[in-house]
């Protein structure tokens, strides 16, 4: 047994005793044995990934497992990869829960509910157990059992507030719809898939794709788009994402929107370019599109969103857009036969997922660690937390600084990437191909637009929720977490770090999943190609180098004005000074404020509906006594796209209740028409 089945095998072992253990124990007990138990399922699940893409190898079967055909599970460089993903935030997610889950919070609203419920903890590491062996599946009977599980432990953790809040049921209804929406779209595409080549392993449906008629493969190919991407959170697939997350603890926020919808990523890669090939260019143009439309419009629900984990959750949507770009373009240039650029794309796509994955985990802690304080998430009633929890403060500014895609962030280094292979592609411009013309400087301009807009996005959240002057009493009397929260956010700081200072420890890694590809690389690409470019980066546009810049000309600047004003009398009181003396919360900028200007800008495309009240004093009307000033950003697509979808599906569960009568007659008729279209089918196409 090498060292991949031991670390996964000891983990689901650890992980299954942690389960029962927090299924028996008290409330105190609990939270440190689902949270030591996620984090060595985790900790298995990080070696086994790293052995992997270290070039070992792991395939078993064990027949007689599942009732429907054999478990199989093999790994490769891909699916470490995805695993040590998985892994890395299991680590943190379950040290951070041991203080999150402790009775005692604002969160705590009795025993046998919340985050630190019995049902709760003992499903926490079964959901890190399922997530770690999604990615080492060997066949599709046992991806589509694991997929399942997946979905299904995650929706008991998204119910976890269910008894205080009521929108915790309306989430999770739209999570579990969408979800399973998107699992009939794997499970018809893999299953269509497996009986046209006649097995269901893996290395069978790779060597039968080329057989497939073209029509067919597509077919297959875009159901796998509609199911992996419901779970990447593309639009307009995106509607469970944003309400989804905000609701459920925010260790399983991290979870899901850090490594859950990673796995989204995996399934397209697995199924596109592994099993079927590569396929088309006109597959992976609908690719870059939805990445394209995803990235813009998730930022720019996230410039305006006042829920801090709901701007989080947008976010997500916007660099799972970002990275199903970088995917789609590889697609495009692989179909053309440029491996070299195709292979760079593919690299900056592969990399800007485990940044995204380190800051976003970072962030949804953060804001865990703000609303285990203050039991807020509205940024209009926050601030003031620089002075209140300076450690996570600090912590959080590292994750949004990596979001904003800033230097010295990590999230900088992958989108320049990223930004670099699509300039690249530019002088393709001048081809024949008209596609290509088109749609790569297009892809440069949303690129940098939605860099721009997410630069915005977390100056308002950092400066509007942490700095100033608190505008509520719970913001004002908040407290530092716990020090396991603290020390699980210094973990996720001290990656986002290192993948910040030295990308280039990534590149062996990031050539080894490109090898997995044949028709994507051809190994001439692979000679120093992906790890030359992050060492030119680590070299001229060094984030090590930008951050001593910085600091050096924040010092000399500091250093001026304390030598400029020595010689300055101090002032001891202001005679007008612009209600500086007496600074009020009101005075400042709100999240609403802040995003005004862009909520004018895109006016056309967010449809902000708007509410004044104007009060007038009992004596006279030309008195004003107060004006109350209200906005709500809806999620558009959702209101034009969702309400006709579910209107026609409640139309035709009442028509099919109409049908259910009783009468035998009646079922015998449809069991008849049934049969005789099943015969038809079948006749046709066989």
């Amino acid at each position: 047994m090498n060292l991949v089945a031991q670390a996964l095998l000891g983990g689901t072992v650890f992980a299954l005793a942690g389960a029962v253990g927090a299924a028996l124990t008290g409330p105190r007990v609990r939270a440190v044995v689902a949270g030591v138990s996620t984090s060595v399922c985790g900790a298995g699940g990080l070696l086994a990934g790293i052995a992997l893409v270290d070039g070992q190898t792991y395939s078993a079967t064990v027949p007689g497992l599942l009732p429907l055909g054999t478990a199989a599970v093999a790994g490769d460089a891909l699916s470490g990869v995805f695993v040590a993903l998985v892994g890395a935030v299991a680590v943190i997610a379950g040290i951070y829960s041991i203080g999150y889950t402790s009775p005692g919070s604002p969160l705590d609203h009795g025993p046998g509910s919340g985050a630190g419920s019995r049902t709760v903890q003992a499903v926490l590491p079964l959901f890190v157990t399922t997530m770690v062996w999604v990615p080492i599946a060997g066949n599709v009977t046992t991806f589509l059992v694991l997929w399942e599980l997946m979905a299904l432990t995650s929706l008991v953790l998204v119910l976890a507030e269910h008894r205080a809040r009521p929108q915790v049921r309306t989430a999770a209804a739209w999570y579990a719809s969408m979800t399973h929406a998107g699992f009939v779209a794997i499970l018809l595409a893999l299953v269509l898939f497996s009986s046209q080549v006649g097995g269901d392993s893996f290395a069978a449906l790779r060597v039968g794709a080329a057989e497939l008629p073209t029509t067919l493969r597509s077919l297959i190919f875009l159901l796998a788009l509609v199911g992996f991407g419901s779970k990447a959170g593309i639009v307009p697939l995106h509607v469970w994402l944003p309400r989804a997350h905000p609701e459920a603890p925010s260790h399983v926020s991290a979870l899901m929107s850090a490594a859950m919808v990673t796995l989204g990523l995996y399934g397209i890669l697995r199924v596109g370019f592994d099993l079927l090939g590569g396929g088309q260019r006109w597959w992976w143009v609908l690719v870059l599109a939805a990445g394209a439309v995803s990235a813009l419009y998730g930022v720019l629900q996230a410039s305006v969103a006042v829920d801090l984990k709901r701007l989080l959750g947008y976010s997500t949507t916007e660099n799972m857009g970002l990275i199903f770009m970088g995917v789609g373009a590889a697609g495009i240039f692989a179909a053309d036969g440029d491996r070299p650029l195709a292979t760079l794309l593919l690299a900056a796509s592969v990399l800007h997922a485990i940044n995204h994955t380190g800051f976003k985990t970072l962030l949804f802690l953060g804001a865990g660690s703000v609303l285990r304080s203050t039991g807020l998430r509205n940024l209009d009633s926050l601030g003031g937390l620089v002075s209140r929890m300076p450690i996570t403060t600090a912590l959080f500014g590292v994750g949004a600084l990596a979001a904003a895609a800033l230097p010295p962030g990590n999230g900088f280094v992958s989108e320049w990437l990223l930004l670099q292979g699509l300039i690249h592609s530019l002088p393709a411009a001048g081809s024949p191909s008209v596609l290509i013309a088109v749609a790569m400087p297009l892809a440069v301009g949303v690129v940098a637009l939605t860099a721009g807009l997410g630069v915005a996005t977390f100056v308002k959240a950092f400066g509007v929720g942490f700095l100033a002057r608190p505008r509520s009493m719970a913001a004002g009397n908040a407290i530092e977490s716990p020090v396991s929260m603290r020390a699980a956010m210094a973990l996720a700081a001290t990656g986002c770090a290192a993948l910040a200072i030295v990308p280039a420890i990534v590149g062996p890694t990031l050539n080894r999943v490109a090898a997995t590809f044949p028709t994507v690389c051809d190994g001439a690409p692979l000679q120093g190609g992906v790890t030359l470019q992050l060492t030119r980066i680590a070299g001229s546009m060094s984030p090590l180098l930008i951050l001593c810049g910085l600091f050096a000309a924040a010092l000399v600047i500091v250093v001026t004005l304390r030598i400029a004003g020595r010689g300055l009398p101090r002032r001891k009181a202001l005679v007008w000074g612009c209600g500086g003396t007496r600074l009020d919360p009101r005075m400042e900028y709100t999240a609403t404020s802040f995003a005004e200007p862009l909520t004018r800008v895109f006016d056309d495309v967010l449809a902000p509906e708007q509410d004044i009240d104007v009060t007038h004093h009992a004596e006279s009307r030309y008195l004003i006594e107060s004006v109350q000033y209200r906005q709500k950003v809806a999620d558009r697509v959702e209101v034009a796209l969702y309400p006709p979808l579910l209107g026609a599906a409640t139309g035709w569960g009442r028509l099919a209740g109409r049908m259910q009568n009783g009468s035998v007659h009646r079922y015998l008729a449809f069991g008849l028409v049934g049969l005789i279209i099943v015969l038809v089918v079948v006749g046709v196409t066989s």
